[in-house]
């Protein structure tokens, strides 16, 4: 079995962590989630006007999370947590430092998230998070069985499943709302917008009929179809998902992927075979038939951040910029 370094660990738990919370074991790399991003129930506070009012929240506030269960909130949380990085980096991003209780084992961004109390990696830790004693847990991709039975044991969970870059952008805003960090919420969302309009002003003139074909390999064998975000990252950057006509995360058949004949090779640079010592470049690369491959031969297999492309959190869009520069670098390069 293939093992990985310190830092794929880290990406492991952002693409696995809802089939580690159910129990699947490690045969799967990523989320098989059907649920829609968190929705807010009852919309309690008004849009800000173009006055300046202050972005403040009105409690109660009556919210939905991902798994359907509604829930109320009297007043700002006061100690929260996460079990997951991309849900601990939003919660970063909106300045809740002081307010975090605790996070998940493999929580490595911001430096800040690594000096706070863990509460499980690969599967959590229902003591630790017990005793954390957390006003609301965020969560992501966590199944609705899992996610109650910690809510029996008393803990207010709050789940997310974005599966598109606005959807993670409207997921910003409600857990913003939540916390009555609503200003801080739309200064990162603005942010977010901004580098979406930096990639699609750059390859909107790809026609249709030009747009290369990007296969992306995150673990040994392992891509992902429709449905996902990481999906419309691609399309997003004005390509063409070579494993498009498949759903979700799966396994793939190298036979496939030969006759897809992708024009670009993404894979993420930090795993590693602990038997061979290779990369996963080298063990693509090394695969029968794939040297007939045109991202192959031409030389166009090429490294991404691995948290940037797998975590639905505020840099989801940097990650969408890197994949860009990947795929069209003469476009985001000029």
């Amino acid at each position: 079995m293939k093992a990985l370094n310190k830092t794929w660990s880290v990406l492991l738990v952002a693409i696995l962590m809802a089939l580690a919370l159910i129990g699947c074991g490690g045969k799967e790399a990523a989320p098989k989630d059907a649920t829609p991003p968190a929705q807010q129930e009852e919309q309690n506070n008004e849009a800000p006007t173009d006055s300046g009012e202050e972005l403040k929240t009105t409690y109660p506030l009556t919210v939905k999370d991902s798994t359907g269960v509604e829930m109320t909130f009297e007043k700002a949380p006061a100690k929260i947590a996460s079990l997951t990085p991309s849900e601990t980096e939003k919660l970063f991003a909106l300045g809740l430092d002081e307010e975090i209780v605790g996070v998940s084992d493999n929580d490595d961004y911001p430096e800040a998230a690594k000096s706070k109390p863990k509460l499980g990696g690969f599967q959590v830790n229902e003591e630790a998070i017990i005793a954390a004693d957390a006003d609301v847990v965020f969560a992501a991709s966590m199944n609705a069985q899992n996610a109650e039975k910690l809510r029996e044991l008393g803990v207010t969970l709050f789940v997310n499943d974005p599966k598109t870059i606005d959807a993670v952008m409207e997921n910003i805003e409600l857990i913003g709302q939540i916390t009555d960090r609503q200003a801080e919420a739309k200064a990162v969302v603005d942010q977010m917008k901004q580098e979406l309009a930096t990639v699609t002003e750059a390859v909107k003139a790809v026609k249709d009929e030009d747009k290369k074909k990007v296969y992306v390999e995150f673990s040994p064998g392992w891509t992902v179809g429709k449905g996902e975000f990481m999906d419309e990252i691609i399309t997003s950057a004005g390509g063409v998902n070579a494993a498009g006509d498949a759903e979700g995360w799966f396994e793939i058949s190298e036979e496939n992927i030969i006759a897809a004949n992708p024009d670009v090779i993404l894979y993420t640079d930090d795993v590693v075979d602990e038997a061979t010592k290779k990369t996963l470049d080298q063990l693509i690369k090394e695969r029968g038939g794939w040297d007939q491959i045109e991202a192959i031969k031409n030389d166009q297999v090429i490294s991404v951040d691995a948290n940037l492309l797998s975590r639905p959190g505020p840099r989801v869009t940097q990650g969408l910029i890197e994949v860009a520069k990947a795929v069209y670098p003469e476009l985001m390069n000029p």
